[in-house]
């Protein structure tokens, strides 16, 4: 391992620790983590549920089968799957993100409903964790989840759950005939939408820097109170507007590849967002962490490095 690889460990540790000194995950949580034969109340039982949240006629879009089974093999969190590790971190990683959006003993994230899925550069898993993160959200009694291939340059969320690319995102903001509903897939999990990339366009980063798409963001924060938007979003040192995207949303989640990311990378990304809204470190690929330094399973680490308080708090 290199020294850059232990310095951004270290980093995670110390984020990590921050999030158990404030007791993000609750004691019943984790009891319920310890007792893997205990369902758990605030998710949905295995297998597929026909009940979801009402929703006006707008959100009637095309309907597409994701292949679970597929998704499955492929290690992701799917909601007819067995218990397994990765849906357990999941459920640790999404709780505290449900807090902020929805909790009602503290004060709620500004449009805490958007969530940002980024990292420092390509290919350190944020598009696997947004997926993963959407479907465990899905599986919440009483939410609902609209997953946003945001990522222009990078297009994935189409390829990996093998629905159309388009009409989307990109089409959205390029034809003002078009409404969310038009472009949102509605899938075989009953609480989870998603609306692709969309077609192809020279000046799709822009795109997402425009006024058009901040009102869009306030449409789709305040058109559902029980839905929660995730957006698979571009790495934060590739193009800028990815940090313009980042002040849209009121959650960001920021995926970290273990011994893999370097120090100044992270510190780098990290320093382009506001530090005044919760930023949440997803250790990705970790191996087994002996000592319980922070929450995770060998596969995930979680820990706030931003917050209401700023930097380091």
């Amino acid at each position: 391992m290199t020294k850059g690889s232990d310095e951004s460990s270290s980093l995670i540790e110390q984020a990590a620790k921050r999030l158990q000194q404030q007791q993000v995950l609750s004691e019943d949580s984790q009891r319920r983590i310890d007792q893997p034969g205990q369902r758990l109340s605030d998710d949905r039982p295995a297998g597929l549920s026909n009940s979801t949240p009402e929703h006006d006629e707008t959100d009637c879009g095309s309907k597409v089968d994701i292949d679970l089974d597929g998704l499955k093999k492929q290690g992701y969190v799917t909601p007819d799957a067995d218990r397994s590790r990765v849906a357990e971190e999941f459920r640790i990683i999404k709780r505290p993100l449900l807090e902020n959006a929805f909790g009602r003993t503290a004060s709620l994230v500004d449009q805490g409903n958007l969530i940002m899925i980024t990292s420092s550069l390509p290919g350190e898993g944020k598009t696997y964790t947004a997926i993963n993160l959407a479907m465990s959200i899905a599986m919440e009694m009483d939410k609902t989840v609209l997953l946003v291939d945001a990522d222009v340059g990078r297009a994935r969320v189409h390829r990996a759950l093998k629905v159309p690319s388009g009409p989307g995102l990109i089409d959205l903001l390029l034809e003002n005939d078009l409404d969310v509903g038009d472009v949102m897939l509605r899938t075989n999990v009953p609480k989870l939408r998603i609306i692709p990339m969309g077609k192809y366009h020279p000046r799709a980063n822009e795109l997402l820097a425009s006024g058009e798409m901040q009102r869009l963001m306030h449409e789709m924060a305040s058109r559902y109170e029980d839905r929660i938007i995730i957006f698979d979003s571009p790495p934060l040192l590739v193009t800028s507007e990815s940090v313009i995207l980042s002040n849209l949303v009121g959650q960001i989640v920021f995926v970290v590849e273990a011994q893999k990311s370097l120090q100044h990378t992270v510190k780098d990304a990290l320093g382009l967002l506001d530090s005044s809204k919760p930023v949440g470190i997803v250790l990705n690929k970790t191996r087994h962490l002996a000592g319980g330094s922070y929450y995770g399973y060998g596969g995930y680490g979680y820990g706030y490095v931003y917050g209401p308080g700023g930097a380091g708090q």
